[in-house]
Order: structure tokens, then sequence, then C-alpha cells
């Protein structure tokens, strides 16, 4: 059998596999303003024995969506891996469960960032199934140097965050009386 010939063609009266006419792609996020939103479905892999999302599935979920983010705002992860520039890294975060997503729920992830800085960001993660909301997270992530120290992250990445990071609200000043 030649490499690209498909095992069902040597099988009498089976039909070998048609290409599709446009190939499947991965799910993708889209940017909704200041927010990212990041559909899934829930499957028998993500389920615990009670039929409930097993609670470090939304861990998964949450870096899924904020990889897809980078993507969305032409942030190449993998080059700057690959040219010894950094990755980043989540050096906090506190996640709340409120509940349960089960099997075959569709479930959205909404991503927002919160806070800025030359090697950091801060975001909150928010899953929803519907208007239930079904967890909450709120990380902290540092751009790291492939030793694993602090950097600065590149300016074109802060920039793209920027452009979708609110500006830090400040009091108003007092009128003098």
């Amino acid at each position: 059998m030649t490499p690209s010939a498909h095992p069902s063609a040597s099988v009498p009266g089976a039909t070998p596999p048609v290409a599709p006419a446009r190939a499947a792609h991965p799910a993708e996020g889209v940017l909704n303003g200041a927010e990212h939103h990041f559909a899934l479905r829930v499957y028998y892999e993500d389920t615990d024995l009670s039929g409930v999302v097993y609670h470090a599935n939304y861990l998964r979920w949450f870096e899924r969506a904020r990889s897809d983010l980078l993507r969305l705002l032409g942030i190449d992860q993998r080059a700057a891996q690959e040219a010894g520039e950094g990755a980043w890294a989540v050096s906090e975060i506190t996640l709340r469960y409120r509940a349960p997503a089960r099997l075959d729920d569709t479930v959205l992830i909404v991503s927002t960032v919160e806070q800025l800085g030359a090697a950091s960001c801060r975001m909150r993660q928010l899953a929803f199934r519907g208007d239930v909301l079904l967890a909450e997270a709120r990380l902290r992530l540092g751009f790291v140097a492939p030793d694993g120290r602090p950097r600065a992250q590149p300016k074109a990445w802060r920039a793209a965050f920027a452009a979708i990071t609110p500006p830090i609200a400040t009091p108003p000043i007092p009128e003098p009386q």
C-alpha cells in the first residue's frame, strides 16, 4: 500500500473517504470589545464519577481561552518561546466555583484584562452556562524569560493588551470650597 492510500481502499466494496470540501478548524473565540468570548462543550472526559465537570478542568478551559485570546491579539507564543523571548506564566490564581457544569453543556468563558504592567497583567475569567455563573477566576500572569525570571513583555504584546485593557479609574478630585 502506498503511503497516501487509505486502508479502506484495499477492502472490496468499501468506499474510500472523501476529503471534505472545507477542512475543519479548531474552536476560536471572538473579541467583543474588551471581552474575549470562548465557547466550548462539556465532553464525557471532562466529567467525574458524579457526572459533573471535574474541578481542574476549569483551569484547563481558562488556559485554553487565554491562549486563544493571545492568538486573536496577534501574539505568537510559540515563536516567542522558540526565539528565547519568554512566555506567560500564572503566578497567582483564585478560583471560586458557583454551580456545576454537566455533560453536553455549552460553556462560555469570558476573559477580561483588568490591569496591565510592564511584565505582568491581572485578568478575570468567568465560566457561564447560559446566564448561570459556573466559576470565576482572578489571576496574575507574569512574563518570564526562559530561565524563569520576570522580564518585560515585548512592546508589541503590551500594546495589544493595552487595546483591550480598560483605563484605571482615578477618583475625582474634590472641588475646592
